[in-house]
């Protein structure tokens, strides 16, 4: 991976090419996606073990939003509220970092989210355990969508809007888009010029990676966090750090740029 690819909008997936390219780009950039991918599906999973509802699925807190404003259970709208706005405060943070980054000329305009969320996550792991018990599910829940928020505006802005990795119904139905094409019997096509339907192989495996990157999280996840507790979100902060670093472009080189006569950057 090039110094620097990440600070050009769209290299990771880039739209022009599609999923084709998505799949033969380089292997670095596919596993940053992968590994966001495993760490929302055992952040969520692992959550849930925690406070007992996915924080990361919208349209499930809407609809209970929708059954709370029905039944008047008021507590239940609010809290779905709470839960709503916490989440798009994750997103719109991921953006304005994102874009501060870009006007600032930063290194990176993708570190800042992975960092904020790589200290949010640990410190989650290192203080949540110690939230007294009437306010732990009132803190955690908030905190966990924002973490989903954040996340899920920052892959979307890296990939140009073509993977999200917090959920999974996007990418569940576009495997079976690819699935009836794969399976679609093109023996009865009569007309001399009329195109055989073809699964993408490519963009298939490439989808069925990321279901599985976030399942096999939410496995772990779950294990982690029923065995001990909040306490499993430190490898996951650990690996956001990680992938912060690694988005990170290098200072320029002004010595080398002079002995080749060329202007350093400052």
């Amino acid at each position: 991976m090039q110094p620097g690819s990440w600070n050009r909008p769209n290299t990771f997936w880039p739209v022009q090419n599609g999923w084709r390219m998505l799949f033969r780009s380089e292997p670095n950039e596919v596993q940053f996606g992968l590994t966001l991918a495993f760490i929302a599906g055992a952040i969520n999973a692992g959550g849930f073990m925690i406070v007992g509802q996915y924080t990361s699925h919208m349209s499930g807190i809407v609809s209970a939003m929708a059954d709370g404003a029905a039944a008047g259970a008021w507590a239940l709208l609010l809290a779905g509220l709470a839960a709503l706005c916490s989440f798009l405060a994750g997103a719109a943070c991921s953006a304005i970092l994102i874009n501060w980054c870009r006007r600032h000329h930063a290194r990176s305009q993708y570190a800042l989210p992975l960092l904020l969320e790589a200290l949010l996550v640990a410190g989650l792991g290192l203080l949540g355990e110690h939230l007294p018990p009437g306010i732990a599910v009132a803190v955690l829940v908030p905190l966990l969508c924002f973490l989903m928020g954040l996340q899920n505006a920052t892959i979307t802005k890296i990939s140009g809007a073509r993977i999200r990795t917090t959920h999974m119904t996007g990418i569940v139905t576009d495997i079976g888009i690819e699935l009836g094409k794969l399976f679609y019997w093109n023996i009865h096509v009569t007309e001399a010029n009329a195109p055989h339907v073809r699964a993408d192989r490519a963009k298939l495996r490439l989808l069925s990676s990321f279901l599985g990157c976030f399942f096999v999280g939410g496995v772990l996840g779950a294990l982690g966090f029923s065995h001990i507790g909040l306490v499993a979100f430190l490898p996951l902060s650990v690996l956001l750090l990680l992938l912060a670093s690694a988005v990170v472009q290098p200072a320029p080189d002004v010595t080398a740029a002079a002995r080749h006569g060329l202007p350093g950057q400052g």
